[in-house]
């Protein structure tokens, strides 16, 4: 006698799974499924000819219990391959567990070296959208805020003035971390002097400087010791003052270290990737389950392998 799921155990599991959201079905039959009606009567046909596909598309939104009613079949190979695999996940062993960890750091380090050849998701600009101030801190505070304003070749009015709306929210966010973190309001971001606008009040200063020292000079001469006092006063107020000026103004890095922030802030990135922190922008259950990627990392796991091989022969 052929074994088979009761009846009522088919009746029960595909009644509730056809009230789920974003369930799966094949190009196929996704029109008929988009009526909930026709749902319940796809799964359940499915159920009654091929278990082994029902457990591998749907085999995950099934509970415990709902996996006991498959028992009865454990002794077709597929069926109980699919039953011990779907087990596992649910109650997994620590060695199962432990094994799991290297497989995902495994997997997400395949789709981070993807990433990388794409060239999209860890460009400058994308990693700055997901994390402003971090940007900021390593190279922003020494670009030129104003050029990323500007309209660029080729671009559209309307792509511009989107950009401009979209860089003064990642301003505005690298202001409410700076105010956080109770960063000087001369230091928030758009506050600084530009290297012109420097150098205007630079040669303001110079300018006024050598109208007080002339100043200082006619006084002197009429005025003797008193004047020169006066003079060497003055001279120490000027002493102090640039000194503050110095200290208050970092040297801008030349275009080597510019780099060397850049690869600092890079990897930063990257490593946050790995440890999971890019939820908001990815989705790690797919990265992790996508078996694909195991065959990427054996690739490279083999090739270092020939390598150490031939490096001891």
């Amino acid at each position: 006698m052929e074994r088979k799921v009761s009846e009522e155990a088919m009746e029960t599991i595909t009644e509730r799974l056809s009230a789920l959201d974003n369930l799966y079905f094949p190009r196929a039959l996704q029109s008929s499924a988009s009526d909930p009606s026709n749902r319940k009567s796809i799964l359940h046909d499915l159920l009654s000819r091929d278990v082994p596909v029902f457990l591998e598309r749907y085999g995950s939104q099934l509970t415990s219990d709902e996996l006991h009613e498959f028992d009865a079949l454990n002794d077709d190979y597929e069926v109980n391959w699919h039953l011990k695999h779907l087990r596992s996940k649910m109650s997994p062993t620590s060695e199962e567990l432990k094994l799991r960890s290297v497989t995902v750091k495994n997997r997400r380090r395949a789709y981070l070296n993807k990433l990388v050849c794409d060239g999209h998701y860890f460009s400058e600009d994308a990693m700055r959208e997901r994390e402003p101030y971090l940007h900021h801190e390593y190279l922003g505070r020494f670009q030129d805020l104003s050029g990323r304003s500007m309209a660029r070749p080729g671009e559209r009015w309307s792509e511009t003035l989107m950009r401009r709306c979209e860089e003064a929210r990642l301003v505005a966010k690298i202001r409410e971390e700076q105010q956080r973190l109770g960063v000087a309001q001369k230091d928030w971001v758009g506050n600084e002097t530009h290297p012109q606008q420097q150098e205007e009040e630079e040669e303001e200063e110079e300018e006024e400087e050598e109208e007080e020292e002339d100043e200082d000079e006619m006084k002197m001469e009429n005025g003797g010791n008193h004047g020169k006092n006066m003079l060497l006063d003055h001279l120490g107020d000027d002493i102090v003052a640039a000194s503050a000026t110095v200290e208050q103004h970092e040297e801008a890095p030349s275009a080597e270290e510019m780099q060397e922030r850049m690869d600092q802030f890079t990897y930063i990135m990257q490593q946050k990737f790995l440890s999971g922190e890019d939820y908001e922008y990815l989705d790690y259950s797919k990265i992790d389950d996508d078996e694909t990627l195991d065959d990427h990392w054996l690739r490279e796991a083999n090739h270092d392998a020939e390598e150490k091989y031939f490096a001891e022969d």
